[in-house]
């Protein structure tokens, strides 16, 4: 993980003793002391010395690294021939704050945020930074151990370390027992395992606010409420559980990446009903990586960063605008702190109209697919080198079914397709059914061996995903798996890469550096892709047309043919009764406010985003 340095505090970054306290983190998952020579405790200065800086654990042979011996030299961070050592200098007084430390050179947290009555607080930053913990410790569910690891602090201590601030009132209530907290879980894939019933059986036993119609017809689940859990599609789930969260009788709420697998009219539906709560008196408190539905969505935003599995920040309270613009800055002003070198752009990379090609890769008639209940027309069209096809629409529209058609998966049962280049498809849904490691299931992607290899600089290593190469597939995260899978897809020799959602599971910065970086690997080769997904801003940033799905959903589609973005854009959100416009700061697209000046303005010119071409 030599890519600490790049994490500079400009009022942090120290290198002296008497000003810093030392965070030494080790990923357990990385360290394989049977495969290495033990690099980090031979090549250690303070251990050539006669020191125990760094020791082998008596268990499992894996480094133990002392704190308070080491100096940051961080000759064992490259030395360690797995990435899995991260040592990184703070200041000292940063260090009187730590909430929560989970072991010996394991992931810590400094601060932690405070949820406001009848507001929505958004959370914002890279997976890996503690929302997760910060939820847990808020609602109750995880005791702040303070960094204390030899003896767990008294709740008398725990309050006497909030002193002052209206956190030791919210503690106070957790010790009471008088806090009611509801908490839309991440993983809802993981609610069938724990509830053996419907959608209906499951929204009944928590109608606590006398909600279950109400939220049935907001959330559209009118169609699944009577299916077994085990048989709804990832969104549904999705709404099932911000449906019973919301139905609670609680006093904070806690939504845990609330738009995962939802399109753009179900996550505008979600954002109306979590708005909702807040309007009605409630706290609560969004951890969301889809930027445009966070900004839309909340009213404060707390910044957290540092370094991914290793420690998290939490920054002071700032409005949503002036949050997320700080964030995609990499600098907090107010605390005079640059947590990364170079600010996020949305200068609108503009496709450069000049390298899509008027010679076509892919040709294609008026197609129809039949399915049991569903029909998907598609307009005649074409796909051309160099060319970057987004497809919008709403689920169940017959997008993946059109990518499946082009990738030769599907066959069409009316029309033809006339493609003589090769496809590299990324699917929707990623099985973690391979049991071998990274480094292994990325040479079989390419056909040859991937180390050393000319791909592995241009791809690889841009994705960050040589840390992972020692890794078992099936036991990756979301985010991880999803880049293995997209890095998957481009290694291969291909003329079209069609992508499926390539921004699930991914934090914000992952996503603008994906669609950034699949637009210059396309433009630079001269290929061909087609991309969907549902993050706005990532169609924004990569796509040169846009083909837009139209229809009832499961039951009938129909899809344009690729028409120029600017045009795409407005035609489809339009068809949303939404405007979006620039930030006049950063350039990123924001959602007007419904009825408001701009978006009456907006709408009377037809301008829904971009200007109209005449």
């Amino acid at each position: 993980m030599n890519n600490y340095k790049s994490y500079k505090l400009t009022r942090n970054y120290l290198n002296d003793h008497t000003s810093t306290h030392r965070v030494a983190v080790l990923d357990e998952d990385m360290c394989q002391p049977k495969k290495c020579g033990l690099e980090c405790i031979i090549y250690c200065p303070v251990n050539k010395t006669g020191g125990e800086c760094i020791i082998q654990r008596a268990n499992d042979g894996k480094a133990v690294i002392s704190e308070q011996l080491c100096t940051g030299c961080g000759i064992c961070i490259k030395k360690c021939p797995f990435d899995a050592i991260v040592i990184v200098n703070l200041a000292k007084e940063l260090g009187e704050h730590k909430i929560h430390q989970y072991g010996i050179n394991s992931f810590r947290l400094y601060h932690v945020p405070l949820i406001k009555k009848g507001s929505v607080v958004g959370l914002v930053g890279r997976n890996g930074m503690g929302k997760s913990t910060i939820i847990n410790i808020l609602s109750g569910n995880i005791k702040p151990n303070l960094g204390n690891l030899d003896h767990e602090p008294k709740w008398e201590d725990i309050m006497d370390n909030f002193n002052g601030t209206e956190l030791k009132t919210h503690f106070e209530k957790i010790v009471k027992g008088s806090l009611k907290v509801s908490i839309k879980p991440q993983l809802v894939n993981l609610i069938p395992k724990a509830f053996d019933g419907k959608a209906r059986d499951l929204l009944e036993k928590y109608n606590e606010n006398k909600l279950f119609d109400e939220l049935v017809d907001q959330l559209s689940l009118s169609n699944c409420i009577d299916l077994p859990l085990s048989k709804l599609s990832g969104g549904e789930l999705q709404r099932v559980a911000i449906a019973v969260a919301v139905n609670k009788d609680a006093d904070y709420y806690f939504f845990d990446e609330p738009s995962s697998y939802n399109d753009i009219f179900q996550r505008l539906a979600i954002a109306k009903v979590i708005r909702q709560l807040a309007d009605d008196g409630k706290s609560v408190m969004v951890v969301e990586h889809d930027l445009t539905l966070l900004d839309y969505l909340s009213e404060y935003i707390y910044i957290l960063y540092g370094e991914p599995a290793a420690y998290g920040i939490v920054s002071p309270i700032q409005s949503t605008r002036v949050g997320i613009n700080n964030y995609l800055d990499g600098y907090i002003p107010s605390e005079n702190v640059r947590f990364r070198e170079n600010p996020f752009k949305f200068d609108n990379l503009r496709n450069n109209e000049e390298l899509v090609l008027e010679k076509p890769v892919a040709k294609y008639s008026d197609l129809t697919k039949n399915f049991s209940g569903f029909t998907i027309n598609v307009s005649a069209g074409e796909i051309r080198e160099g060319e970057i096809v987004g497809l919008v629409g709403a689920n169940a529209l017959g997008k993946t079914t059109f990518m499946k058609m082009i990738a030769g998966v599907e066959n069409p049962n009316q029309g033809s397709i006339n493609i003589q280049a090769k496809i590299s498809y990324k699917p929707q849904y990623l099985q973690q059914y391979y049991s071998g490691e990274v480094k292994s299931m990325l040479s079989h992607s390419y056909d040859a061996p991937i180390e050393g290899s000319l791909i592995e600089n241009q791809i690889i290593e841009p994705m960050k995903l040589k840390k992972l190469y020692d890794k078992r597939v099936d036991i990756l995260s979301g985010g991880e798996l999803q880049k293995v899978a997209i890095c998957s897809t481009l290694i291969r020799s291909a003329d079209i890469f069609a992508l499926d959602e390539p921004s699930a599971f991914l934090d914000v910065e992952d996503r603008i550096f994906l669609a950034k970086f699949i637009h210059r690997f396309i433009k630079d080769r001269g290929k061909s892709a087609i991309i969907i997904d549902h993050d706005m801003q990532l169609i924004d940033l990569v796509s040169d047309t846009i083909m837009i799905f139209t229809g009832t959903p499961g039951k009938a589609g129909f899809a344009t043919m690729p028409i120029k973005k600017e045009k795409g854009m407005n035609d489809f959100l339009e068809s949303l009764a939404i405007t979006y416009r620039r930030d006049e700061n950063t350039g990123r697209p924001r959602i007007n406010k419904i009825g408001g000046r701009l978006d009456r303005l907006q709408k009377n010119s037809g301008e829904y985003y971009y200007k109209k071409i005449h």
